[in-house]
């Protein structure tokens, strides 16, 4: 008697794995990535915390964009909100009072959309601080540095767009401010305005052009660059801090199946959840109480989103200065900011290869370094940031002012003289501080950590016991390297020819003995120096 087999069907899911492998070569991709091991370190959730803002602008911009008329066509409101019944606005003022009051968790949405887009950029901001502080952007992350730095320039003016919307007074007042910076333009500033507004301010094209950027153009570019950028991190890995066993070929860490991406998940609501709270119980951009833009008004203590500060000081607190040359008034008072805030923009976007050429260092680095043991860097950053903080200052005077009873004029020279001298004093504070630290580390190194417990030696002396480092916070604190400032070469070489050395090389050299000359690094302990205190030579 024969028995027939029947093969036993495979379950729906795993067919439907098995003809994708088949056609896609999934099952081989995530067996070769799905174990990838990234470093864990709090800081890198900064990066995080911008990736999952960035999602949430995402997904509360498309529920916004239902129900949102971006039209400059004046209706008359006959909504909820009685205060402003009967008055005539624009469709996309209307449609935004119609999201607020109207749509069911409308209000909440717009708040978390504003919120996130705020947390997305200051969360670039700390997270670029943490890579430049670290110097996590040398080779080969140097293209990296550059696509997160133009998202912090791309969020920006999307976030500017995007305040720019509703068309309050506001926002409108903001939009008449970024209109006359570009009329100080030489030649082509009047042809600009008018291509961008449709004719004379306001026209009645801007609203419908800034959320064709602000929803397509925009943030198109930027989810390219955010899914370039998480490529680049994937194949380069983060960076890890110094420590047994971590060396520039090899990374000390966590799978990204299960447990990063366990981590990573959780984080997203942690996050969602933190942001949606701050919309719930704080308001942003209330426009009902500040009503529709009309061109003869203006909003008192007007703002624009912390990120503008900078550019906002820098035309607040510049003289009113204008020159006249061949039948042309230059305005000097806007043109000048103007060419200042992209400097200072492209001066931070190429410093990884500024840095590069000055040191001379081609190797590739995945270790991030202690900001105490850059010094000359770290005080570049704290100088960078002290300029911008100075300039918040600057671009919300008025504020300042009526809030602290302050003169406005008084504020506005403070500005002027601290935007020059307040950089110098923390450059050279922050890098005395970090000499001080790597003084105090090596301290560390040589008689261990202070322990608070006082001895009495037999001849009456009192002395505090140190108590010894492990072997891994030696290493620690000596695995950072230190390197020896360039010199030129010999006027003449070998044969008695005298050598040409260009103005280039020279400045190089320069500024490479500022980065690691004398006054910029401390030496390191040495062997020797650690086995005779250790001995017990000068130690207790």
């Amino acid at each position: 008697m024969s028995t027939v087999t029947e093969s036993k069907k495979a379950p729906a899911g795993e067919r439907v794995a098995d003809w994708a492998d088949g056609r896609l070569g999934i099952y081989t991709l995530a067996k070769a990535n799905m174990r990838k091991i990234f470093p864990d370190h709090w800081s890198f959730m900064l990066g995080e915390v911008c990736l999952y803002s960035f999602l949430i602008i995402i997904l509360t911009g498309v529920y916004l964009t239902m129900f949102f008329h971006p039209s400059m066509n004046e209706v008359e409101y006959v909504g909820p909100y009685v205060p402003l019944q009967g008055q005539l606005m624009s469709e996309a003022f209307n449609s935004t009072m119609h999201i607020s009051f109207e749509v069911r968790g409308g209000l909440l949405i717009r708040q978390i959309h504003h919120w996130a887009a705020l947390i997305f950029l200051a969360g670039m901001f700390v997270h670029m601080m943490r890579v430049f502080f670290t110097g996590a952007f040398r080779k080969p992350r140097e293209i990296n540095w550059l696509f997160g730095f133009l998202l912090f320039f791309l969020g920006m003016f999307t976030g500017f767009t995007g305040y720019s919307l509703p068309d309050d007074l506001l926002s409108g007042t903001g939009v008449r401010f970024m209109q006359g910076a570009i009329l100080s333009v030489p030649v082509v500033g009047t042809y600009l305005s008018m291509f961008l507004f449709g004719g004379e301010f306001p026209g009645g094209d801007f609203v419908a052009r800034f959320y064709s950027a602000h929803v397509l153009l925009l943030p198109g570019i930027m989810l390219g660059l955010v899914v370039a950028h998480l490529i680049l991190v994937f194949v380069h890995k983060h960076t890890q801090f110094a420590g047994p066993g971590r060396t520039n070929n090899n990374v000390v860490g966590m799978p990204l199946l299960p447990v990063y991406m366990a981590k990573a998940g959780g984080f997203f609501f942690l996050v969602f959840g933190v942001i949606a709270v701050i919309a719930a119980i704080a308001s942003i951009n209330p426009i009902w109480a500040i009503g529709p833009y009309r061109p003869d008004q203006v909003s008192t203590g007007a703002q624009p989103d912390w990120y503008m500060g900078f550019a906002e000081g820098l035309i607040r607190v510049m003289p009113g200065w204008e020159i006249n040359l061949w039948g042309h008034t230059l305005v000097l008072g806007v043109m000048i900011p103007l060419a200042i805030f992209p400097a200072v923009l492209a001066a931070i976007a190429v410093y990884p290869f500024i840095e590069s050429w000055i040191t001379g260092d081609k190797r590739e680095h995945h270790i991030a370094q202690r900001p105490r043991n850059a010094p000359t860097r770290t005080a570049f950053g704290v100088a960078w940031i002290t300029a911008y903080m100075i300039m918040l200052v600057g671009g919300g005077n008025d504020l300042w002012a009526t809030h602290f009873h302050l003169s406005l004029n008084s504020i506005t020279w403070f500005v002027r003289i601290f935007f020059f001298l307040g950089p110098v004093i923390a450059f050279v504070a922050t890098k005395r501080i970090c000499l001080g630290l790597q003084r105090r580390d090596k301290d560390k190194v040589l008689h261990g950590r202070e322990s608070g417990i006082i001895k009495r030696l037999p001849h009456g002396e009192f002395v505090e016991v140190h108590e010894p480092l492990s072997q891994g916070e030696l290493h620690r604190l000596t695995a950072h390297e230190q390197y020896d400032a360039a010199e030129l070469p010999p006027a003449v070489d070998e044969n008695g020819v005298e050598r040409k050395i260009g103005r280039m090389e020279k400045l190089r050299v320069k500024l490479n003995k500022g980065y690691y000359g004398g006054d910029s690094q401390i030496a390191k302990p040495t062997v020797e120096e650690y086995k005779e205190i250790q001995s017990g030579h000068g130690h207790h």
